[in-house]
């Protein structure tokens, strides 16, 4: 049994509420972290995170004596320690001190990757899992530790599994909750909407809802939603130096977060459905008037009937078509379009206020292109 990300954001809470430690499990990739981070900001709680995979043996505990002074840190409540500024031990001062300056706002201390650490390091994580006490140093109340961890093939469901994990304890199996972590693309498509991912590979996905995080993984390049998202940052990137760059560069780029077979089916959807001739360029290209430039036009004739389409969606969402020299060029784009393609664009156009702007306006071109909509929906 698996939880979504949107079930996982009520879960977890519940655990924690009842003072127990959740583990979080689940594949690489499909966002334990983005959880959360997104948990702690619903918790209006503030987030510490060590990566445990990234740590070494002595980082918890090691005892270093202090210098001078300084490097002894006497908290109020929690007794003393030396400040070491790497490892465990800083950020345990962060929280300290955080748990001093506000002792009503809840702590999250987010312990990720927890069984890609060594033996040695997990062995010395365990007090502070089980008992919240690092020798003489007790965790602050309103400190709440969350794990997250990959599947071994030790865990129920995940027999298959070949990640380079150590099997967690007995004991901390029986002292935590595991919540094991699906992918939803409802949930993910839900976030990628509001603003996070490229709106052409919301779409993608959306049509393309297996290829999210596959099922089948070839164990070298695979899909994963955290992969999608280094895509979606990366095609914005590309996207801001022009069209030639993406059409260079694009395919290698994904590729080396998609493997070689998704990377191909998103770069020919994204050179079909890509919008490659702008509002901006149309309207703001010279000579100005209402006639359309020849440099445009010959673009435009380059372009497949799915971008010509695209395009001239487009422009009708992000321009004013009412003024004569707008009109004018449309119309003039309107013409090229296959006859078919024209009917498409104009069904978009019945339903829209602007048609209404166009038949009252007392521009030339404007009310030319009202006539040529009404003799095109007419058909």
């Amino acid at each position: 049994m698996s939880l979504n990300y949107q079930q996982l954001l009520s879960a977890v809470p519940v655990v924690l509420k009842a003072g127990h430690v959740p583990t979080i499990v689940g594949e690489a990739g499909i966002g334990k972290s983005a959880l959360v981070a997104d948990l702690a900001h619903k918790m209006e709680a503030k987030l510490f995170t060590t990566v445990v995979s990234l740590s070494e043996k002595g980082d918890l505990a090691l005892p270093i004596p202090p210098l001078n002074q300084g490097d002894m840190i006497q908290t109020k409540h929690y007794g003393q320690l030396a400040d070491v500024k790497f490892g465990y031990t800083h950020t345990l001062i962060q929280i300290i001190e955080q748990a001093e300056r506000h002792p009503q706002q809840s702590i999250i201390w987010f312990l990720d990757e927890f069984n890609r650490g060594n033996s040695a390091v997990q062995a010395e994580l365990m007090n502070l899992v089980l008992q919240r006490r690092i020798n003489d140093i007790k965790l602050p109340k309103n400190t709440h530790l969350v794990l997250a961890e990959n599947p071994d093939d030790t865990m129920e469901g995940f027999e298959d599994d070949q990640y380079t994990v150590q099997a967690a304890d007995a004991a901390l199996k029986d002292r935590t909750t595991r919540l094991v972590m699906d992918v939803s693309v409802k949930d993910w498509l839900q976030w990628a909407q509001q603003g996070n991912i490229d709106p052409l590979i919301c779409r993608f996905i959306a049509g393309n809802t297996e290829l999210l995080y596959p099922k089948n993984r070839s164990g070298d390049l695979d899909p994963t939603p955290r992969a999608w998202q280094r895509v979606s940052d990366n095609y914005g990137q590309l996207k801001a130096l022009g069209s030639a760059t993406v059409e260079d560069l694009a395919f290698d780029l994904f590729a080396g977060d998609l493997g070689l077979v998704v990377a191909s089916q998103l770069v020919s959807f994204l050179q079909e459905n890509a919008v490659l001739l702008t509002a901006q360029e149309v309207f703001g290209g010279q000579p100005a008037g209402p006639r359309l430039p020849k440099a445009i036009r010959q673009r435009f004739q380059k372009m497949t009937e799915i971008q010509k389409i695209t395009a001239m969606k487009s422009i009708l969402a992000t321009a004013d078509l009412t003024t004569n020299d707008h009109a004018g060029r449309y119309g003039a784009l309107l013409e090229l379009l296959a006859p078919d393609s024209q009917y498409a664009v104009v069904q978009q156009l019945v339903n829209d206020p602007v048609l209404d702007d166009l038949y009252h306006s007392a521009d030339h071109y404007a009310n030319v292109l009202y006539q040529q909509i009404m003799d095109i929906a007419t058909r």
